[in-house]
């Protein structure tokens, strides 16, 4: 790997994480068909270490008032135990996502990263949350999310285990189908993807302490971390301010055209 090709796979993972379009099927299908050599481990845990920075500055004020409400600084009472609530909630939420992760991930990594099965995701993913968009009612806000909507956002959540679901994808998808409006399921969205990045980023710290890191590639690890924040940041920005007048109908119409090209691509193979 080289120093553009860094750059672009950081890029690539800033947008795609907070995009419901799948990261993970986007790097998986950018590597069967530009060719380019599979990255290091230290280096996808540097991307997603990226994309945490950008989601963390982000919210920052969201996550800097829960953390105070959790340990007691925070000095208006009702404030204090609507944030922790959603501090709860944020938690459990990540439990399924993370089981499945450590369950399941090898298997996923092995099995479902064919272009065909990439591209079969994205479409049935893209039609559920076409759907979910246009026939959910998107009446309650960010405040009436309740225990049962975290533990169900968060099951949907532990479905992007395949590649071309979408972690952001799956999620909106189902607080769209709860009723949420688009604001609040991609808020929660977001703030739900804290903990899971950074989950998935300690998980794999062992490995690479056992493995090492090859050398002198550290340059291209931090121009990844940099690329897939600073990206990030600004994807996030980007689609917050989209979704305030839009639907997300267009996200769901690329991932149908992405995935009718895969299949293009691979029918002009054989």
């Amino acid at each position: 790997m080289n120093l553009i090709e860094a750059i672009i796979f950081g890029i690539l993972q800033g947008a795609t994480e907070f995009l419901p379009v799948s990261s993970s099927g986007h790097l998986a299908l950018a590597h069967y068909f530009l060719g380019a050599q599979e990255s290091d481990l230290a280096f996808d845990v540097a991307l997603h270490l990226g994309t945490l920075l950008a989601i963390l500055a982000y919210f920052r004020n969201d996550f800097w008032q829960m953390g105070k409400a959790v340990l007691g600084l925070h000095p208006e009472p009702a404030e204090t135990q609507r944030l922790r609530k959603m501090a709860l909630f944020i938690a459990i939420a990540t439990v399924p996502g993370a089981l499945a992760g450590l369950l399941l991930g090898k298997a996923a990594e092995n099995y479902f990263r064919h272009p065909a099965m990439v591209a079969t995701a994205l479409a049935g993913a893209g039609l559920l949350l076409l759907l979910a968009d246009r026939a959910g009612k998107h009446t309650r806000n960010f405040e009436k999310i309740t225990l049962p909507n975290a533990l169900l956002i968060g099951l949907s959540q532990a479905c992007a285990i395949i590649p071309g679901v979408s972690r952001s994808g799956s999620t909106i998808t189902c607080g769209l189908a709860m009723g949420l409006t688009r604001q609040a399921a991609i808020r929660f969205s977001f703030l739900l993807s804290a903990p899971i990045i950074f989950g998935a980023g300690v998980h794999e710290i062992p490995k690479i302490v056992k493995n090492g890191m090859l050398d002198g590639q550290g340059i291209l690890y931090a121009t990844g971390f940099l690329a897939a924040a600073i990206s990030g940041y600004l994807f996030i920005s980007f689609i917050m301010q989209y979704i305030r007048a839009r639907s997300f109908a267009i996200f769901a119409y690329y991932r149908f055209l992405l995935a009718a090209l895969v299949f293009i691509a691979l029918f002009l193979q054989r």
